[in-house]
């Protein structure tokens, strides 16, 4: 099977089929704590948000999810449109198609066209870079869509669950050292979903790595999505819950901002506004979705993206009311209580 078939493939089961995980994200332990005198107008609350060095109007990145197929270019138009408007950040899908067919350069620089302002990332697969992705090659990735910074992805369950799946991961950590020393640009590593554990995280820090995004386990399983494809003859359904889920992952990788200096971004199941603000509050310093995207994209198109932004944004800011929050910065684990079981 091409990659173009499956990027498609990946996109149709991700938005109606049943592909999350049993396991949750971990969000549900908590409960915030209501502020009965918040003394702050929803008027005064401030949604921006850092990220990378660049102020943002909510902090809410678009994680990479497609391109590489033809059809990808009309949803990589209507996000990049979205995120021009919004200022928000957002990555394209994985390059490796465009690197391996310049045919499909079209359906990523569709969005620079489209997002002549926006922050985006490119974005490349950690196995793609082992023995060293050449000069050439991280050029096209960055001039493709004039990236402001290179997302690479960890995914070796998923590939392991792909029998047209790369298999090799030996040497991805070296791969990632060259890519830092041989660009300007920032470098932020994430998972697929299945999470990024402390002992991982601490080694992608000490090689220079600028963020960490933690994908964990609790949204959508890529597990379960590869064994619904219909091409799958051996379904492997123990391996549909494997992962850190996106809590522990936070829990474990925040209190390492006392030794590094980087941007840790919460994804893996951020569902709602709740689970965003939760998110902050665990630590992270910026969110990240990619499923309720796609799903509004199919559903309405331009306008339900648009809908989906917005209604996120006016939640969040009656949550930072209720907390007595003018902005994300008062936002820490203090306005957090933890469900009695």
């Amino acid at each position: 099977m091409s990659i173009q078939e499956r990027k498609k493939d990946h996109v149709e089961l991700t938005a109606y089929s049943d592909v999350f995980y049993q396991k949750s994200t971990g969000f549900e332990r908590y409960d915030f704590i209501h502020n009965a005198l918040p003394e702050v107008n929803p008027s005064e609350v401030d949604l921006t948000a850092s990220l990378l060095g660049r102020r943002f109007s909510f902090p809410l990145f678009i994680s990479s999810m497609t391109g590489g197929y033809t059809e990808a270019g009309s949803v990589n138009t209507i996000i990049a449109k979205c995120c021009e408007k919004h200022n928000l950040p957002f990555g394209v899908g994985s390059q490796r198609a465009m690197l391996e067919d310049e045919s499909q350069v079209e359906s990523f620089s569709v969005v620079r066209q489209h997002a002549p302002n926006a922050f985006i990332a490119a974005n490349i697969g950690g196995a793609q870079l082992i023995g060293g992705l050449d000069k050439e090659k991280i050029d096209l990735l960055i001039s493709s869509i004039k990236a402001d910074a290179i997302i690479v992805h960890l995914n070796p369950l998923q590939e392991l669950m792909q029998p047209e799946g790369d298999h090799d991961f030996k040497g991805i950590e070296k791969g990632i050292e060259h890519l830092i020393a041989n660009t300007s640009l920032p470098v932020l590593v994430k998972e697929t979903g299945a999470g990024i554990s402390e002992v991982v995280a601490r080694r992608l820090l000490s090689m220079g790595v600028d963020s960490i995004d933690v994908a964990g386990a609790g949204g959508t399983s890529w597990a379960k999505v590869e064994n619904l494809r219909e091409r799958q003859k051996n379904p492997m359904h123990q391996f549909d819950d494997w992962g850190v889920p996106t809590v522990d992952c936070l829990n474990q990788i925040s209190p390492l901002k006392e030794r590094f200096r980087f941007d840790l971004i919460a994804s893996g199941g951020i569902r709602s506004s709740f689970d965003l603000v939760k998110a902050l509050a665990l630590g992270a310093d910026f969110t990240a979705t990619a499923q309720p995207i796609i799903r509004a994209i199919k559903d309405d198109g331009e306008e339900g993206l648009g809908n989906l932004i917005e209604t996120w944004k006016k939640e969040t800011r009656m949550i930072l009311t209720l907390l007595g929050c003018s902005s994300f910065d008062f936002v820490d684990n203090s306005l957090l209580s933890i469900k009695s079981s």
